[in-house]
């Protein structure tokens, strides 16, 4: 089924890690949360791996350098190399790169990661606007990013000089629940300025560009926790996803889905990748999955039926996705996916 034509999730008769020879798997809120393992992803990604699929981790966090990020997971209990992991950051700095001269001074707002990454471009980070730079990149600074580093980044952008963003996620998860992430602080920058930044990240193709390149994947699987960068990203690139609901999107939102946000395959975790999917299967106005059934009448969305809360969910996104076509579905599914308990 093609990107542009999903009006329902996809089957898939062999596991997920069989049909596809590469995982470019999204990590916070997918691979851990908060730095914390999320379950059952330790487990499942080792067999995954064990059973011949290569898993690249792809960020748009820019905060830690690829070394740092294949690190942590490896002490997470999944080994993996730098090599392994793409960020934004990278995304970025050859976006950069590619339009400034090599030796050029960039104001960096944000971490080491983008700092290494605009390094390996052969560009050298600057901390202030009164530094000479030509350009400045805009990355994740973590929590502790200072104030004052927004101002500095507005100084230069209010004297002419290009601006760059690894992403503009405007959440990221933790352990202790959903806070500000890239996004938001290019908000600021933004109201300062009246500019607008070029950006790499999810679900822009300079980032799609660079997975490519560094994984020379040929029948890649994009696995994500969010529609508009993760999914997003995926339509983008004309290739499949898997939505796994351990991060920021729950089932109304999917439910609602714009068409560029509908995944492939719907699963609750990273054990989805080691099973197949199942069929969601039209019958008139009903669409039907394992023991349930969903459709869209008398302006709202009805499920009903018994067994895996998320075969209702498969059913009930492709009432709502083929109610809606190529918009938005607005029906009232409140009441539908309380009936899942998800």
């Amino acid at each position: 089924m093609s990107q542009a034509s999903r009006t329902r999730p996809s089957g898939s008769s062999t596991a997920l890690s069989e049909a596809y020879d590469t995982a470019l798997l999204d990590l916070d809120g997918v691979v851990y949360a908060g730095g914390l393992a999320i379950r059952h992803a330790v487990e499942a990604l080792g067999t995954a791996r064990d059973g011949g699929m290569h898993l690249a981790y792809v960020t748009n966090n820019a905060l830690r350098t690829p070394a740092a990020v294949a690190q942590h997971l490896t002490e997470l209990g999944v080994p993996a190399e730098p090599t392994d992991v793409i960020t934004s950051a990278q995304a970025v700095a050859r976006l950069v790169a590619d339009q400034l001269p090599a030796g050029a001074r960039v104001l960096v707002i944000g971490g080491e990661g983008l700092q290494v990454a605009l390094r390996e471009r052969g560009l050298e980070p600057v901390e202030s606007a009164d530094d000479d730079p030509v350009a400045v990149v805009q990355g994740y600074g973590g929590p502790d990013l200072a104030w004052g580093r927004f101002a500095e980044a507005s100084y230069a952008i209010n004297r002419g000089l290009p601006w760059f963003a690894s992403n503009t996620d405007l959440t990221i998860p933790g352990a202790r629940g959903i806070a500000p992430g890239n996004g938001a602080a290019v908000e600021v920058v933004r109201i300062a300025t009246g500019a607008e930044p070029q950006v790499a990240g999810k679900p822009l193709p300079p980032m799609h560009r660079e997975t490519v390149l560094r994984t020379g994947a040929e029948r890649p699987l994009v696995v994500g926790d969010r529609l508009d960068t993760d999914i997003e990203g995926a339509f983008n690139g004309g290739v499949d996803s898997l939505l796994v609901l351990t991060g920021v999107t729950d089932a109304a939102q999917l439910v609602a889905a714009a068409p560029e946000h509908r995944p492939t395959y719907i699963d609750a975790d990273l054990r989805g990748l080691l099973t197949g999917q199942p069929e969601v299967t039209p019958a008139g106005e009903n669409f039907g999955c394992g023991g349930w059934t969903a459709s869209a009448r008398d302006g709202r969305l009805v499920v009903d039926g018994e067994g895996d809360a998320l075969d209702g969910l498969r059913a009930l996104c492709a009432a709502a996705w083929s109610h809606a076509g190529d918009g938005v579905c607005e029906l009232d599914a409140e009441k539908a996916v309380a009936r899942l308990g998800l």
